[in-house]
């Protein structure tokens, strides 16, 4: 490319008589040299020896320099037109994403030193977080890396650059965003729905086990579980005080917690505090196949007394399908149950405002149940279904990977509704009791909830 202002230069007359004059020294001099070796006995001989010594060298440049240039090679397009490549576009191709965590000691120079380990292998660093220690510095980086490079190697690489506890794991897109958006976006999840507060502390810390143990029992007795206002954090537990009375228990045993992380956790959880108990008070209005409208809702501990109402007019075989044990404890339960702490509850009420139905989705550690309780009456006519199908959605907005039901072998209500889910399913029997696995992977939670005319045909409800 030649820029305007060099095309605008003027030529002149005396680089003309400057190249003149060096081509006739050439020649005089080349001239002076055939004559010297021509009339040599072996000059002839000379000549054509440095002939091909000249002619090999050119060769030899030529390749040199087509090998190594950082020009295009011959013949490629290097427009900047809509049909050429991009660079970045191919190395992007051949690229992955990783989340690597690293102790570095707290000195000048060794951030650097990983800089230029990672660079040397052609890693570029997407987003950097430091995490200081009472001695080191615990640095989380996430990189876009060439696919080729193992993560065995990178981790050799990082350890031979000063990093020590070397944790690396694979990233994906939705890592991206960068930390401030995305605690933020944490925030307003748990601002708007009390439930989402465990859910948010598990995306936050990564993957983590996370318990809500309650201060009293299902009997009502005190259960010991506390933790003082400020928290306690044990390496790789951290024990907090839940808003709602008990302690909320995270654990992660492969990757010990930061000051930083527990000081997020914390925050977030004061904030559920301060904003205390709320439930998004949206409701869908439906029409059952008979023509009767029912109205499906969150619920939360308010609905406690309706709750009670609809257990008194269920049989016993229905709640003994339900709860999987004495029917006198069934009323207990409701209390755990209706807690956003502790999942999140579909309630389905008449138009008369009578409950009628109750779906609830458990976080039960690393795991999520779903269990459903339709009153008598209202059986057969598709509720079961839609509740199913609504929770289930939910717990792949949540990004759970699986969902299980635990109920009787003889409950074909449940079985055909976890079957019309239409996802791949895992059955366990032990004693007469069934446990239904669904597998939640890659599945998209409009596939899960779709028109509910078309989920409300007349099934088997339990």
């Amino acid at each position: 490319m030649t820029s305007a202002k060099s095309a605008r230069r003027p030529h002149h007359w005396r680089r003309d008589l400057i190249e003149l004059a060096a081509l006739f020294t050439a020649v005089a001099v080349a001239d002076a040299i055939a004559n010297l070796i021509g009339h040599q006995p072996d000059g002839p001989y000379l000549l054509m020896a440095s002939a091909v010594a000249l002619v090999a060298t050119a060769a030899f440049h030529t390749w040199w320099a087509r090998r190594h240039s950082h020009s295009p090679p011959p013949g490629t397009d290097t427009g900047t037109g809509p049909e050429a490549p991009s660079a970045d576009t191919e190395e992007a191709a051949g690229t992955v994403l990783w989340r690597m965590r690293t102790t570095v000691r707290d000195a000048p120079g060794t951030l650097a030193a990983l800089c230029i380990a990672l660079a040397r292998h052609r890693i570029d660093i997407l987003t950097l977080q430091t995490h200081p220690l009472a001695e080191g510095t615990v640095d989380e980086f996430l990189l876009r890396a060439p696919a080729a490079l193992p993560a065995q190697q990178l981790t050799r690489e990082i350890s031979a650059a000063g990093g020590s506890a070397t944790w690396i794991e694979r990233a994906d897109a939705h890592d991206l965003v960068d930390t401030p958006t995305r605690v933020l976006g944490l925030a307003t999840r748990t601002a708007l729905d009390a439930a989402e507060l465990p859910l948010a502390l598990r995306q936050l810390l990564g993957r983590c086990t996370i318990h809500s143990l309650p201060a009293l029992s299902i009997t009502g007795r005190p259960t010991g579980e506390s933790a003082p206002v400020e928290g306690v954090l044990e390496d790789t537990v951290m024990r907090l005080r839940d808003p709602s009375g008990g302690v909320i228990t995270v654990e992660r045993p492969y990757l010990p917690f930061t000051p930083t992380e527990f000081a997020r956790a914390r925050a977030l959880v004061e904030l559920d505090a301060r904003l205390g108990p709320r439930v998004p008070r949206s409701e869908d209005v439906l029409t059952l196949p008979e023509g009767n409208e029912i109205t499906v809702r969150r619920a939360d501990g308010d609905d406690r007394e309706a709750a009670l109402a609809m257990h008194g007019r269920c049989s016993e075989q229905t709640l003994g399908l339900r709860y999987h044990g004495p029917v006198r404890d069934a009323d207990r339960y409701l209390d755990h149950l209706l807690s956003p702490r502790f999942g999140r509850t579909l309630a389905v009420q008449t138009t008369s405002g009578r409950l009628v139905a109750l779906g609830h989705l458990l976080w039960d550690g690393d795991e999520t149940e779903v269990a459903l309780l339709v009153e008598d009456d209202w059986q057969r006519r598709g509720i079961g279904s839609e509740l199913l199908g609504r929770l289930v959605a939910l717990a792949v907005e949540a990004g759970c990977e699986s969902v299980y039901a635990v109920t009787q072998a003889h409950n074909t209500g449940m079985v055909a509704a976890m079957r019309a889910l239409s996802l791949p399913l895992d059955y366990q029997i032990e004693e007469g009791t069934l446990v239904i696995t669904a597998r939640l992977a890659a599945t998209p939670a409009q596939q899960l909830a779709p028109r509910a005319e078309q989920r409300l045909a007349p099934q088997a409800d339990q």
